[in-house]
């Protein structure tokens, strides 16, 4: 190559004495005296050390700011002082000619590049290229290349085929908002960039394809939070004819677990067949519908036997019960837990405590005395055994017993393997719910699931024998170590029985056409069953890599308030941009242009 001979990370002892060309960012330069100093060069591999012994060529660098990109003619020596941390600390280079490829023009950066983790994220993201010179930070996006071909490779083993969808499409129903673009030719009219291809992934069911997956971009209008970045995710979108839900977990369950192994923090993941968890059963047991298996507290219900000791927020309500045996934590530490737990459940929580001599004591303790005996009995307590409480309407109670495991998982590590990936599916989903603030039937997850028990039990439910909350759906979720990768579904392939599913929310047979025009006359043309899923690539690559935000391992990723500060977005648009597309912007009365 012109620019060089060979990378700052691939010259060894047994080059000594060899001329070479290397290319990078100059790093750092440390002036020993007036005629040396010592450079250190770093391009994407890794970084080597120059030594400039003459007045000319010390110049040279010292007329230069950190960061600029220079080429670098030299001879190849082994060094006096050896670096053990550097893959090339046996040996530097002493230039012979030096070229200034892209000089730095900033006397001072907005942080330094080697601690660019340590500076604040909102500086991180406007300087986005200059926090991804960083090598501990483009070793996640490294990682998420490598993650990416894995799983292509893996795929296509499996005899999937990779087939790309639209990105300009219709809007529709699907839970999140719509990212809406302007039809220039159809004025008034509008495509919306897709939640998901879940429709086109259906529709190539029905078009005879039997197995399609692609690294799907997805878009949906929608609040960040650490696992989820607004605006743009990827997922492994996948989909299978003639395929039941166990046909998408013996897939998932030979693809996932040796990436994970290889890739991951841990080395260790589940094997198959991962544990199956019904939801009413995970939610009783864990408090949650995306449990962390890693954990070995589960949730027990006192309902019947605390409901009447006095203690006033007990009466009347469901009470949980978080059992913690060999407890060591002091009285503050007992504070915080209940402190956070209320924090991110919403709801207060309470305990007490078996001590060594057997007594209760602590907390709640001095209203279960008279039935000190019965409590021990029935929780199985040893001495020295911690119980967390919660209490509330089942939901609630249910939630905050199993926010409180995670942070009594922080708390106890004994009671924590967290070295490994647990794996688990949560399966028989509720098909429909109470919406929190229609107050009326909506669907549960997706719409397009087959209902357990198919046409029957919706007519069932219809003609009020069925309770349609105690319908399930053949939808289920992957959740590892407390994330939830993905959810999917058996799809409901059927006109007749989605049309019914349909109606139990309110909308008609009319409304189906219309809103879902091309998937209901393509099933009305014989549609095979078909089941699918699609993990979250950018939370398996969050997992696989430790990271508490998802934005670590997005290469230009958003910030929370759903902005590029890098590149100004959203921004303004010329009034030309918008005539084009029969735009007009209103400007509210408090509100400014």
């Amino acid at each position: 190559m012109q620019y060089r001979t060979h990378t700052c990370n691939e010259l060894r002892l047994e080059d000594a004495g060899k001329k070479v060309r290397l290319s990078g960012w100059m790093e750092n330069v440390r002036e020993v005296s007036g005629n040396l100093a010592f450079i250190v060069l770093r391009d994407f591999y890794g970084s080597t050390q120059l030594v400039a012994e003459d007045e000319k060529t010390l110049q040279v660098f010292l007329n230069l700011n950190k960061e600029s990109v220079v080429s670098v003619s030299g001879t190849v020596r082994e060094r006096d002082n050896k670096n053990p941390k550097m893959a090339t600390g046996d040996i530097e280079v002493v230039p012979e000619s030096v070229e200034v490829l892209g000089k730095c023009r900033y006397n001072a950066l907005p942080f330094q590049i080697s601690r660019s983790r340590e500076a604040d994220e909102s500086i991180r993201l406007k300087y986005r290229y200059l926090d991804l010179r960083n090598p501990e930070v483009q070793k996640n996006i490294i990682l998420r290349c490598n993650v990416v071909a894995a799983l292509r490779q893996a795929m296509t083993k499996q005899g999937f085929l990779e087939i790309t969808t639209p990105i300009l499409t219709a809007s529709s129903p699907e839970g999140a908002r719509d990212y809406l673009v302007p039809a220039r030719k159809h004025p008034g009219m509008f495509y919306a960039l897709p939640q998901a291809p879940q429709q086109f992934k259906q529709l190539l069911m029905t078009s005879g394809f039997d197995r399609y997956f692609q690294i799907a971009p997805c878009f949906r209008d929608e609040d960040a939070r650490g696992d989820r970045s607004p605006g743009e995710f990827y997922q492994l979108d996948m989909e299978m004819a003639f395929a039941t839900q166990e046909d998408v977990f013996e897939v998932l369950e030979e693809v996932l677990p040796p990436i994970f192994a290889k890739y991951g923090r841990y080395h260790t993941a589940s094997a198959a067949p991962f544990r199956r968890i019904p939801y009413l059963e995970a939610m009783e047991t864990y408090g949650s519908d995306k449990p962390d298996l890693r954990i070995d507290l589960t949730v027990k219900d006192v309902t019947d036997l605390l409901g009447g000791c006095g203690f006033g927020p007990f009466e009347g309500n469901v009470i949980k019960a978080v059992p913690v045996t060999e407890f060591s934590a002091t009285r503050k530490q007992i504070d915080k837990l209940c402190a956070d737990t209320e924090v991110v459940s919403g709801n207060k929580a309470y305990w007490f405590r078996l001590d060594e001599n057997g007594e209760l004591v602590g907390g709640i303790s001095k209203f279960l005395q008279e039935s000190k005996e019965q409590v021990i009995a029935a929780l199985d307590l040893k001495p020295n055994t911690f119980v967390g409480l919660s209490a509330g309407k089942k939901s609630a109670a249910q939630k905050t017993a199993g926010v409180m495991i995670r942070k009594l998982a922080e708390l106890c590590p004994n009671h924590f393997d967290a070295e490994k990936y647990e794996f688990c599916w949560i399966v028989d989903f509720p098909m429909y719910e109470i919406g929190e603030e229609s107050g009326e039937l909506e669907f549960c997850h997706n719409p397009f699931s087959m209902p357990n028990g198919g046409l029957e039990i919706l007519q069932k439910a219809a003609a009020g024998e069925v309770d349609p909350l105690e319908i399930t759906a053949f939808q289920y979720d992957l959740v590892c170590n407390g994330v939830e990768l993905s959810s999917g579904a058996v799809r409901n392939h059927d006109p007749e029985i989605m049309i019914k599913a349909f109606e139990m929310v309110r909308l008609g047979e009319e409304d189906v056409k219309a809103k879902f025009p091309a998937m209901y006359n393509a099933f009305c043309y014989g549609a095979p069953p078909h089941a699918g899923i699609a993990p979250g690539v950018d939370r398996m690559v969050m997992l696989l890599a430790g990271e508490d935000s998802i934005r670590e391992v997005i290469p230009f990723p958003m910030n929370k308030n759903a902005q590029d500060v890098m590149m100004g977005a959203p921004g303004p648009v010329e009034q030309k941009q918008l005539d084009e597309l029969h735009i007009a912007l209103v400007k509210d009365e408090d509100e400014q242009l």
